[in-house]
């Protein structure tokens, strides 16, 4: 037998059967056995099949064989076909149609198209797949809407920096009489809390408050310090708490204190050797990577690293020097973004950087006359990119700075008078404004928050907030408000009704519904020690002692039946065979009944007796009762008439 060469064929679009012509039925009956194959399709169809095509069958039927002899067309199901000049007809509704052979099928159109098909994923745009008549209108239906657009809002921009600060409207939380110097929002945007130079933490919780806006809590967990500071960690479940004091603490979310960090000895000259800060705290911060790791500055010129587990001795320790070597004052402290560098700003007007991946011995950045000396830094802040920092001072100046070229100040904006050293500043969640208060000057009868552009460095806009001191801003990147602390105990919050989230805009829509007052009525004990017993009033006793009096008491403390220890068949047997006579016996009469007795036995027993000597009836009828006469004599009946 001659082996022939093994040939696999061209890769066909179609099926074999789908091929080869459809045999049509016939009518005509055959003799015999017929014809077999090729001959008989070629005789019943409707034209004859050409050489060519007879050769092709042959060669698609040699190539099936062959393949099922090599066991590749007899796994699992049949692969699934897919038409793609059906397909590419679809995508392309006015391209000229491609003239495709059903029976043979071009190796380098079938690659061409395989590879259009892998190109283009989804339908092709409007401007490739319709005609001239379908890309105008699309251009015209856009022209159109963009006219509409700038009919409609002809000075609206939505990329315009003062169309992204929410003040549409605005709210007023009253925190108490003093000036507002802490102020901060938990990452979600749920809860804010606030302190004042009166000592007391405020927290508002936004999902539960009503268009009254009061807090729901109000604490003094420094006793009588100020609280200088306010944050909230990265999870939100605690906030650090600086106070005027040398121990920072960390409450939980409703207030309870969860950590006091420890007092260093203010007697050990060298500030490394002690377990913490030994003179008020001026600044705080948590870390955005480590959520249990917090920095602290104070008074005694170090900044303190802190780890939540370990309350009792600092991390790390960093002491700010002035120009000559000497001890300075850090005003405010925080750490950037990625947590990679500490910033803290002097009491010499210098700004000073560290490196977290490096000892803190040398500065990583250091500007000496970044602000006037003897004025102190109030805030020092991050950028969300983290490559601009902002300062603010009481030299009613605030600058911005490049870390890439950290000698110089990007540009200062003057003239923002201050009068507290905690007026901080903030960033917009798009880093495009940086906005802070000013305090109230002379002859002013609002202050304004301002804000500022960071590309063009020009004034935005300067909102009057109130006729008081503006310290604290705090613009949530989550809820888009800006919530501000004033020098006369208001917070105010900013909010657009379109662009900002929840918060605020929870509260104004609930109404403040009156509990209902409870009556009280109060009793007045008399103490009479020489009235009788039945006037005389009992003693208040605990209520421990009344329960155990009432316990004793088988009515009040509504005690069981005893069980019955003797005899058979429980309470019911000995009372009697039956539900019934038990029933009487306890309930109806007071005389045991035998359920064996003759009830007219039991009756005619008393009848002795009751002749004898009545009692019921006879004693009531003895003086009216007429004397009975009976009929001795036997005498016939009366005859009776008829009735008919």
């Amino acid at each position: 037998m001659n082996k022939g060469k093994i040939t696999f064929g061209k890769i066909q679009l179609k099926s074999v059967t789908s091929a080869a012509p459809e045999p049509t039925s016939s009518t005509e009956s055959t003799s015999g056995f017929g014809s077999f194959g090729r001959r008989d399709e070629a005789e019943s169809g409707p034209s004859k099949v050409g050489s060519d095509a007879v050769d092709k069958i042959a060669t698609d039927l040699e190539n099936s064989r062959m393949q099922e002899l090599m066991g590749i067309s007899g796994f699992g199901r049949k692969a699934r076909q897919f038409d793609i000049e059906e397909m590419v007809q679809k995508a392309r509704k006015n391209a000229p149609p491609v003239e495709v052979d059903a029976n043979v099928v071009e190796k380098k159109d079938s690659d061409s198209e395989d590879s259009l098909e892998d190109d283009t994923i989804g339908p092709l745009p409007s401007m490739m797949s319709g005609g001239s008549e379908g890309g105008t209108d699309g251009r015209a239906k856009k022209d159109g809407d963009e006219d509409s657009d700038d009919d409609s809002d002809d000075d609206f921009d939505e990329d315009l920096p003062i169309n992204k600060i929410p003040n549409s409207h605005e709210v007023e939380m009253r925190h108490g009489s003093k000036a507002v110097i802490a102020l901060t929002a938990d990452p979600s945007g749920t809860r804010l809390a606030s302190g004042s130079v009166d000592y007391n933490l405020n927290f508002w919780d936004f999902s539960g408050m009503d268009k009254s806006m009061k807090s729901f809590r109000s604490l003094q967990p420094c006793e009588n310090h100020p609280i200088r500071d306010l944050h909230y960690s990265a999870t939100g479940d605690m906030i650090l708490v600086i106070s005027g004091s040398s121990q920072a603490k960390v409450l939980d979310r409703d207030g309870f204190e969860k950590l006091e960090c420890v007092k260093g000895d203010q007697y050990i000259t060298d500030m490394t050797k002690t377990k913490g800060h030994v003179a008020g705290l001026t600044g705080g911060c948590w870390n955005f990577v480590k959520k249990d790791e917090f920095l602290t500055s104070a008074m005694d010129s170090t900044l303190r690293t802190w780890s939540f587990p370990k309350s009792k001795e600092q991390k790390n320790v960093i002491k700010t020097r002035a120009q000559g070597g000497l001890k300075t004052i850090p005003t405010t402290c925080t750490y950037n973004r990625d947590a990679t560098l500490i910033a803290a700003g002097c009491s010499d007007g210098s700004i000073q950087t560290w490196d977290t991946r490096k000892m803190f011995v040398n500065t990583t950045h250091c500007v000496r006359d970044a602000h006037a000396k003897g004025s102190d830094i109030s805030s020092v802040l991050f950028s969300y990119a983290g490559q601009i920092l902002a300062t603010r001072a009481t030299d009613e100046t605030l600058k911005l700075w490049d870390l890439r070229a950290f000698k110089k100040p990007l540009h200062v904006f003057d003239n923002l008078f201050s009068r507290y050293d905690t007026t901080d500043c903030c960033f917009s969640p798009d880093d495009t404004m940086v906005l802070t208060g000013e305090s109230l000057p002379k002859g002013k009868k609002q202050a304004n928050l301002c804000f500022f552009d960071t590309k063009t460095f020009e004034t935005v806009t300067a909102i009057p907030i109130t006729d008081s001191h503006i310290i604290r801003c705090h613009w949530h990147p989550k809820l888009n408000q800006v919530f501000i602390g004033c020098g006369n105990g208001i917070i105010r919050g900013l909010y657009d009704e379109k662009r900002s989230m929840r918060g605020a805009k929870l509260c104004v829509v609930r109404t403040h519904r009156k509990k209902k007052e409870m009556e009280v009525v109060g009793v007045t004990q008399v103490i009479t020690p020489h009235a009788l017993p039945m006037f005389r009033q009992e003693k208040s006793r605990s209520h421990r002692k009344k329960q155990e009096k009432d316990r004793m008491d088988p009515v009040k403390s509504q005690r069981p039946d005893l069980p019955i220890t003797s005899g058979q068949g429980g309470r019911v047997a000995s009372s009697g065979g039956t539900l019934s006579s038990y029933v009487i016996r306890n309930l109806g009469l007071s005389k045991r009944v035998e359920d064996d007795q003759d009830p007219r036995e039991a009756i005619l027993k008393y009848a002795k007796e009751a002749a004898e000597n009545p009692y019921w009836i006879s004693p009531a009828y003895t003086k009216t009762q007429p004397k009975p006469i009976f009929n001795s004599e036997d005498e016939p009946d009366s005859k009776k008439p008829k009735t008919e």
